[in-house]
């Protein structure tokens, strides 16, 4: 690929460089973005961890208000399932991030594009989705 680039000059003049890059080169900048997506994946993954245990120990804290309150103590079967289910998927989200960055970095050494399966994005949306629907339904059946 032949690149111009324009430059100022000893004497202060605009000066116009060409010069060729290897597009099949691996640069630095497409390792440390790759570094950074898996990183992105390790966050989301201690989150749904994080968020799993909050939500299975949620349990706890509605049979503490349920005795103060005197009412009628739900099932903590649901809380416990979710956080569980939850957390699972934290660890899911880290081998599959683990997975794609080995993918992309074997990858980029050889000069080639990693892109993600239509398939895994469209997984990943579906258990997105149904999560979001699954705590819909909970908030709107216990009140």
């Amino acid at each position: 690929m032949v690149v111009l680039q324009w430059t100022w000059g000893d004497a202060g003049f605009l000066a116009v460089g060409v010069h060729t890059i290897d597009v099949n080169q691996q640069r630095a900048t497409d390792s440390l973005a790759n570094e950074r997506t898996f990183l992105a994946y390790t966050r989301t993954a201690l989150a749904f961890i994080a968020f799993g245990f909050v939500i299975a120990r949620f349990s706890l804290f509605t049979r503490e208000v349920a005795v103060v309150a005197h009412i009628r103590e739900t099932s903590p079967a649901i809380s416990t399932a979710f956080g569980t289910v939850m957390a699972l998927a934290g660890v899911a989200c880290a081998a599959y991030g683990a997975f794609r960055y080995i993918a992309s970095a074997r990858a980029l050494r050889a000069g080639k594009d990693a892109t993600m399966p239509d398939a895994a994005a469209a997984l990943i949306a579906g258990i997105i989705a149904i999560i979001g629907l699954i705590v819909t339904w909970t908030l709107f059946t216990f009140r």
